[in-house]
């Protein structure tokens, strides 16, 4: 054996990826060719081999060596032709990689590009496939770029406008015409020319013509002689094929003849306006000075002001916007006394409602009645802009005429037509009829018919007109009507018409409905004629593969025959038609089977049987005496247990057991060996004939209710359903049991079926025919034997289908559906697990199962009940109504008893997914609910129907309530009893990868994963959710690590040893530790990766390690820190070698500086800072960004000491800081803002110790900073003194003593005057000790820092306030206050305390004069004594002696106490 097949034979061993990836290029190739064969092989889309291998094309398709890249490519289109549109999930990088690597190749190589971009589309992955053109056509190689169209050009040929939206097409196209190569171009062209066959010339035309240049034109118009818009799709994406598998060999059976293109087929012309984009005209109409415009005082600025919004709004479609201020200015514009700008005001309304359309109407509405009232104008300029406005607005749908009927006449349209048809002028009555004529004749039958009613009245009154311009609009209106609707609707309102009038009319209507019949049938010659052009007729035989073969001159190549899901044949049998569609194309279909026996006579019988049987037998079986009939039905059985060709004889002997003896014999023996010999031939027979169980079921059912005979009848029974499917047998048995005078036949003949589900279950039967069999005759039977029987099959049922079954019995009695509960408990339900027991031979049985299907229980179309009326009402304003449509979408699942159809819910879930980002909470829980509920009614078609709005649901985990996330969660439980946890892992991916689903939301997920993954066993999956989890193990919150790490956890029990091994070397940081952890126990890492952890293990546990403090561990209260995250605590085998682990790393940060001031950025986090008098409880967002910060700027053993649960070890951590406080004050200044929200968060704990350690702390802090001259900043007296005011009124005397002092010395250092509002603050808190303290702290500033607080005393009415409290202390305190301000102030403090009630006024003169004793006592003067002083002194020498006098108590700052001085001075 040579190297190279010793390499080839070695590599077979290897894993895919590996094969596919191989260096040795041949390897790559015969790795690709069985890649292929395998997916060839594989007959179920479903299978997880394909999911493993659709990673894997990226990098095969890519591959530098072109024999190895076209085999990629081979195994690629197997791959596509084999998968369902689950593998669309791959297209985007698979596409990208073959637009880079695949179209310059060679011609084999881009053949087979495309033709795996065709089988992407056929998947569904049409965007994907756009998203990937747009990169080729940007391809600086043109022979790139031509593939690139002729591609696009296919997909749009063969698929249609439907799959492939034109309008990403279009938008392609402009940059294209001006490319340098002749050939794009071509091409281009080409592709033009295919839109016109799916959209029409003329909107390809407007959009397209206008970027071309002018020789591209001219070439283009005289190409679209020979393009007719006739274009119909000859490929169906794969979901439609499904639907429709036997319609080829149909075609085959009815044979040629006639067809008749379905509606959905028939070309029709896109709309243009869907076509574009909208344009914002508001931004520029502001830039372009329209507001100035409009008010000039000359014509001719308002009419260039106008003229720029006209031509802003003349684009086709505009973007939705507030227009109701330019609504208003125009309308003001309109009777602008200058005709020009009225004019162009009026063409820039038509414009506006042109390119609004319905998001126009309400505007229309309020300018309706001005634009009817303007038709009086006699300008012939003035009323045409009026009457193409007028008809812009209908055409636009901004008006209609059911609007114009369904309001009150008063305040809609139709009441300004009605005053507008009697105004009094006539050439507005006149042009007001023919605008409604106009909106007739443009409106459908159905609109008309309901609007009829009130517009024929308007148009009779005007027949009386003087005006005979009048009259003839009038009758032009009442011609219309009749013309659209017939005269039968209207002959009840006509009658009143004289014989002239109605002459004129029915002449009218004549002339009118004759013009049409010429057109059309000049129209239908035309087209009979054969002026279709030839190329176009035999455009079924030819397919176009370039995008240049459009154009003139240009042949198509031949086609190949079309074969299903896939467009080309692979090597050997197609998978996807083994034993059905290659069967079913080749054979002709075999006509129905005639089930219904006819009538045979018995001497017919006999003659038909010939030889088969002795002739004596007949003879005894027709015998009177019982034992000569039992002798020769035994000799019976035993001719034909021996007879030779059974199947041709099958039905003849049936036929003649049920003559002779027949089911009317007596004889129980004979009975039962009749039923044994025809059970022998139903199941010996290959092929038992339905109508041969028809004639036998009467009879049998009766023997059922027979005790003597039950056995055997049952027997037979399940042998007919082997032989032809229990569904057939079910459905005969219903009519049988149901007309039955016999209630054991219907008792009984329900026990058989509880049997026949247990050994073949439900897949076979119609379980709504089961289930209203049971409903409406099982269960309201008057027997007691019946309903018990019909209450155990329903209990068997549920055993298949599970608690749905439940929707479909709402309406039984309460007392039966108790029973049935009770049934259900006996028979829980089962799932997959519940196998049945028999399987059916008969190749019928296919069809039965395709009735009801796997998935059990029926399901309702509701496309019906999702109108466009309840789709418009979700995104109403007013939230009622959208409540309403919320609940209006329950209420039809709860009608369809919570099984539903995919059809037409595509539109409802757009609705809904709107509904996600309501403003109403509420709202948006009730969404929630409803998705869910929409889901589990649905199934596994819901992860195609709802258009990717899962991942709406998941960023609702972003909400800060907790309510909302339950309810997401609870919504995702929902989604998961849908579909299986592998559609869901790619949004669940994105999901924990978004930041913006906060803390409290990706935690929440994760545990939800947790929970649905400790309920699997294995799930490959799952290794996509490690990354994300791995990237959520170094998340700043606590709750999302743990999470992680315990998802982490079930991600790699179920994934798989080989599965994780593959992504290893992607992962980083703690993950890496824990799934290291996981692996080795089973030995998964040996050689150099284990090594080398095992060694960075040992270096980071080094004591003089410089990479110490990126090794660490967690923390003591569980927070990873940044650059910390090597190793977790997981990792370290004991209690003690963590603990030892520990020290080493506190003795190597010693060296240490306590503090890490260097990227200290104190102004940019005092920024931050909400500055606020009220204390506001700490947010878990605030807690967290403080121990980031802490861990940023302190040293790890001390932010280690800080941060942990421990109290002693902060009381540690305070203690390091107290001895190093006087070498490090700058620094403390520099994070004294960190420290102060540390000190917050201590005061909202509850530790004594802890508190007192920090309020021993906290003075010689101060007094440190006072020593340095520092004065705390506002924000830092934001950040703490709202707290220490709040919790001033603590529980514990010491505790409020220390705080009371601390409170001091902070207005000492700070300043009274910016403290006083804080303390101010407090006397509004709930706590009343809190209130007694700061209505102390308030008398201290009055006595020794009045001067400072001079501006603010009008606050002393809050302090007065106090002494109206029920509380005593409060009071004493208010009042204590107050008396040193009357100390201070003299009789002046009664034009600070506000209104008083006489009863508090009294308190206050008493303790006023219990104050005046005490001074005298004191020998301290009269009140307000002091404050004279000061006044004279500053009035006679200035403020400067005043302040050497003494008579100051404290020095403050120069300037505040000559501001201060001077308002004194003022009084």
């Amino acid at each position: 054996m040579s190297e190279e097949e010793k390499l080839l034979k070695e590599a077979k061993k290897l894993p895919w990826e590996d094969r596919l990836l191989h260096k040795n290029w041949k390897v790559r190739n015969e790795a690709n060719i069985d890649l292929a064969a395998l997916c060839d092989s594989i007959a179920d889309p479903k299978d997880s081999r394909l999911r493993d291998f659709g990673p894997l094309f990226k990098k095969t398709v890519a591959d530098s060596n072109a024999p190895v890249q076209e085999k990629a490519l081979d195994a690629l289109i197997a791959f596509l032709r084999a998968a369902d549109s689950d593998a669309a999930r791959y297209a985007k990088e698979v596409c990208d990689a073959i637009v880079a690597k695949c179209l310059t190749g060679r011609t084999k190589t881009v053949e087979k590009a495309q033709a795996a971009f065709m089988l992407w589309i056929e998947l569904e992955a049409v965007d994907q496939f756009l998203d990937a053109m747009e990169k080729a056509i940007k391809n600086k190689v043109a022979k790139a770029v031509v593939p690139a169209i002729d591609v696009m050009f296919q997909a749009l040929s063969e698929f249609g406008a439907k799959v492939v939206p034109p309008k990403r097409i279009l938008k392609m196209l402009p940059e294209l015409f001006d490319h340098q190569d002749q050939n794009v171009r071509a091409s281009s062209k080409g592709l033009t020319l295919e839109l016109c066959r799916w959209i029409g010339k003329d909107p390809v035309k407007s959009i397209l013509f206008e970027k071309m240049r002018d020789t591209m034109k001219k070439e283009l118009e005289a190409e679209l002689v020979n393009v007719t818009v006739t274009a119909k799709p000859s490929r169906k994406i794969r979901s439609e094929q499904d639907k429709e598998p036997e319609q080829e060999a149909i075609s085959e059976v009815v044979g040629p003849g006639p067809t008749v293109e379905s509606s959905d087929d028939a070309p029709q012309e896109m709309d243009e306006y869907e076509l574009v984009d909208p344009v914002d005209i508001l931004t520029p109409l502001e830039k372009s000075g329209f507001w100035d415009g409009v008010k000039a005082t000359k014509w001719s600025e308002r009419k260039e002001a106008v003229a720029e919004l006209t031509k802003l709004a003349s684009t086709k479609r505009i973007a939705h916007g507030d227009f109701t201020e330019v609504c208003r200015t125009l309308k003001k514009l309109i009777t602008d006394v200058n005709i020009a700008v009225a004019v162009e005001a009026i063409q820039a309304l038509g414009n506006l409602a042109r390119g609004l359309r319905l998001h126009f109407s309400g505007s229309s509405r309020f300018l309706l009645p001005i634009l009817l009232e303007k038709l009086k104008e006699k300008k012939p300029t003035l009323t045409e802009a009026l009457s193409q406005t007028l008809q812009a607005m209908h055409k636009a749908g901004c008006l209609n005429l059911v609007d114009i009927v369904e309001g009150r006449a008063e305040v809609t349209v139709f009441g300004d037509i009605r005053t507008a048809v009697k105004n009094k002028v006539p050439l507005v009555r006149s042009l007001t009829l023919n605008w409604v004529t106009f909106c007739i004749e443009t409106s459908n039958k159905a609109v008309v018919l309901k609007a009829h009613k009130d517009y024929v009245p308007i148009c009779m009154e005007s027949l009386n007109d003087g005006t005979p311009d009048v009259r003839d609009a009038a009758f032009s209106a009442l011609a219309a009507m009749a013309k659209l609707v017939g005269m039968r609707p209207l002959e009840r309102s006509l009658e009143k018409l004289d014989d002239v009038r109605r002459k004129k009319l029915s002449e009218m209507i004549v002339g009118s409905e004759a013009g049409v019949s010429t057109n059309t049938s000049s129209v239908t010659v035309q087209t009979s004629g054969g002026s279709i052009p030839s190329s176009v007729a035999s455009e079924g035989a030819f397919v176009r593969k370039s995008a240049a073969s459009m154009l003139s001159g240009k042949r198509p190549v031949q086609a190949a025959p079309a074969i299903k899901k896939g467009g080309s044949v692979k090597p050997g049998a197609n998978k996807k038609s083994d034993g059905t569609g290659q069967q079913k194309s080749s054979k002709p279909i075999e006509p129905p089977e005639d089930i219904e026996p006819a009538e045979m006579s018995l001497e017919e019988i006999e003659s038909r049987l010939g030889s088969i049987l002795q002739a004596d037998t007949v003879s005894q079986l027709k015998s009177t005496v019982w034992k000569e009939r039992l002798e020769a039905i035994s000799s019976l059985k035993q001719q034909v247990e021996g007879l030779q060709g059974l199947d041709q004889f099958v039905e003849i002997l049936i036929r003649l057991l049920c003559a002779v003896p027949g089911w009317s014999e007596k004889n129980v023996q004979v009975q039962q060996q009749v039923i044994e010999v025809i059970t022998f031939i139903a199941s010996t027979a290959k092929k038992f004939p339905k109508k041969c169980v028809v004639l036998c079921l009467l009879g049998i059912s009766e023997r059922v209710a027979d005790i003597k005979t039950r056995a055997y009848a049952m027997k037979c029974l399940t042998t007919f359903c082997e032989a032809v499917g229990p569904g057939f047998i079910f459905e005969r048995l219903y009519k049988i049991m149901k007309e039955h005078k016999n209630p054991k036949v219907l008792s009984e003949g329900i026990l058989w079926m509880v049997s026949a589900i247990e050994d073949f279950g439900v897949s076979h039967l119609k379980l709504k025919d089961l289930i209203d069999f049971c409903k409406e005759t099982g269960l309201q039977s008057s027997a007691a034997a019946t309903r018990n029987s019909t209450i155990k099959l329903l209990g068997i049922v549920h055993k298949f289908v599970g608690p749905d079954i439940k929707g479909f019995l709402t309406d039984v009695k309460p007392a039966l559906l108790s029973a049935l509960d009770t049934e259900y408990e006996k028979n829980p339900f089962e799932g997959a697990s519940a196998a049945p027991k028999r399987t059916v031979r008969a190749s019928e049985s296919n069809s039965s199962v395709s009735v009801s299907g796997l998935d059990g229980l029926p399901r309702e179309d509701i496309s019906g009940k999702i109108t466009p009326v309840l789709l418009k009402s979700l995104e109403s304003t007013d939230w009622k109504v959208r409540l309403e449509s919320i609940e209006a979408v329950n209420k039809i699942l709860e009608e369809a008893n919570k099984r539903i159809q995919p059809t037409g819910t595509v539109e409802l879930f757009g609705a809904l997914k709107g509904r996600l980002l309501d403003s109403n909470k509420n709202l948006v829980m009730a969404t929630l609910t409803t998705i869910g509920s929409v889901a589990s009614a649905m199934g596994p078609a819901v992860e195609k129907s709802s258009k990717g709005i899962l991942s709406d649901v998941l960023k609702c985990l972003g909400d800060n309530k907790k309510h909302m996330r339950e309810c997401t969660l609870t919504t995702l439980d929902s989604w998961l009893g849908a579909v299986h946890l592998d559609k869901m892992v790619p949004y669940i991916t994105a999901a924990l990868t978004d930041t913006k689903h906060g803390t409290e939301g990706r935690k929440d997920l994760f545990d939800w994963l947790t929970r649905q993954l400790s309920g699997l066993s294995d799930f490959s999956d799952a290794i996509h959710l490690l990354k994300p989890a791995c990237s959520a193990m170094t998340d700043k919150s606590s709750d999302v690590r743990k999470a992680a790490e315990t998802c982490i956890n079930e991600i790699l029990r179920v994934s798989g040893q080989e599965t994780v091994e593959k992504i290893l070397k992607d992962l980083h940081g703690p993950a890496l530790a824990l799934v290291i952890e996981r692996l080795k126990p089973s030995g998964a890492f040996q050689g150099g990766l284990s090594e080398s952890f095992d060694s960075a293990k040992a270096i980071s546990m080094g004591p003089t390690s410089k990479s110490s403090s990126r090794v660490g561990k967690s923390t003591s209260n569980g927070v990873m820190k940044p650059g910390n995250r090597a190793m977790s605590s997981r990792v370290v085998a004991t209690k003690g070698s963590r603990t030892e682990l520990l020290s080493v790393q506190d003795i190597a940060v010693q060296s240490q500086a306590l503090l890490n001031v260097k990227d200290s950025s104190k102004e940019d986090r005092e920024r931050m800072v909400v500055r606020r008098f009220k204390f506001e409880e700490l947010r878990v967002e605030q807690i967290q960004d403080l121990e980031n910060d802490m861990m940023r700027y302190f040293r790890e053993d001390l932010h280690r000491r800080l941060l942990s649960t421990d109290f002693k070890k902060q009381v540690d951590g305070l203690e390091m800081l107290q001895k190093a406080l006087p070498s490090i004050t700058k620094e403390i200044v520099e994070v004294l803002d960190i420290l102060l929200r540390w000190f917050v968060l201590q005061f909202c704990k509850s530790n004594t110790t802890c508190l007192l350690k920090v309020l021993e702390f906290l003075p010689e802090l101060f007094d440190t900073l006072r020593e340095e001259a520092y004065s705390l900043t506002e924000s830092e007296a934001a950040i703490f003194l709202p707290c220490l005011v709040e919790k001033s009124g603590h529980n514990i005397e010491k505790v409020r003593e220390k705080m009371r002092e601390l409170t001091k010395q902070i207005v000492n250092i700070y300043s009274a005057s910016k403290s006083f509002p804080y303390i101010l603050e407090g006397l509004r808190s709930k706590n009343n000790r809190t209130r007694i303290e700061c209505a102390d702290l308030v008398g201290f500033i009055i006595d020794h820092h009045g001067v400072e607080i001079s501006g603010q005393l009008k606050s002393l009415q809050i302090v007065a306030g106090l002494t109206a409290e029920r509380d005593g202390e409060i009071r004493k305190a208010a009042l204590n206050t107050l008396a040193t301000g009357y100390k201070i102030l003299g009789e002046d403090i009664w034009r600070y305390v506000g209104k008083l009630t006489d009863a508090q006024r009294s308190m206050l003169d008493d303790r006023f004069k219990w104050k005046v004793r005490e001074m005298e006592k004191k020998k301290e003067g009269r009140p307000g004594e002091a404050r004279a002083a000061l006044r004279r002194s500053v009035r006679e020498n200035g403020s400067d002696v005043a302040e050497q006098s003494g008579e100051v108590s404290r020095s403050v700052s120069g300037p505040i106490i000559t501001r201060y001085n001077m308002y004194f001075i003022s009084f």
